[in-house]
């Protein structure tokens, strides 16, 4: 699927800031999953400047509300500009600048149809444990950029962010409560559903 002009607008920010950005099609699976869910209720860990919360929320019903974590300041006035551009009215998003670790403790348990988690991979299983806590049953956890530029497959990479994702990873496929899948567009989506 293509991307619009805001959508792009919004990549060449996440550039511009050194944003890991999801890939279009990456993008487009977030929309169509938010869109299986009828998601009203959807967070997302770290903004990557809009890119992956302008995907989700095409895909989220008109009265649904994506919550946007970030500690960097420039990353959430980037996202908010792409808000804007997008027309977007003001109670579709909710930005909170904070650190993820001090502001996922604080959301309701059960209160969320999809967490997608970004940023740097180190976080990524205490993200995951919040975020598991926080999705309704039949809810889904996302991690945008799960395969680390193809490392995670290389035996011999053992640097600390692939070794996390590879963690996060062994850690979702043994949970039973989880029915969890890798897929292979743009850096890789790590899904889990959260079984009733």
């Amino acid at each position: 699927m293509p991307e619009d002009a805001v959508v792009q607008r919004a990549r060449e920010r996440a550039e511009d800031l050194g944003c890991a950005a999801v890939s279009p099609g990456a993008g487009a699976l977030l929309s169509v999953l938010a869109a299986t869910l009828g998601a009203r209720a959807v967070v997302e860990v770290g903004t990557s400047a809009g890119v992956a919360a302008l995907w989700l929320l095409r895909g989220m019903p008109d009265d649904g509300v994506l919550t946007a974590i970030d500690p960097e300041a420039e990353h959430l006035r980037a996202a908010r500009l792409a808000f804007a551009e997008a027309g977007l009215p003001p109670v579709r998003t909710r930005v909170i600048a904070g650190r993820p670790q001090e502001v996922l403790p604080r959301l309701a348990d059960g209160g969320y149809d999809l967490v997608l988690i970004g940023g740097e991979p180190h976080a990524w299983f205490d993200f995951a444990v919040e975020a598991l806590r926080m999705l309704r049953p039949g809810g889904i956890l996302a991690v945008a950029g799960a395969l680390q530029g193809g490392n995670v497959a290389d035996r011999a990479a053992q640097d600390e962010a692939t070794t996390a994702a590879r963690e996060l990873g062994r850690s979702v496929l043994a949970d039973t409560g989880l029915v969890p899948a890798l897929v292979p567009v743009g850096d890789g989506l790590l899904l889990a559903v959260k079984k009733a």
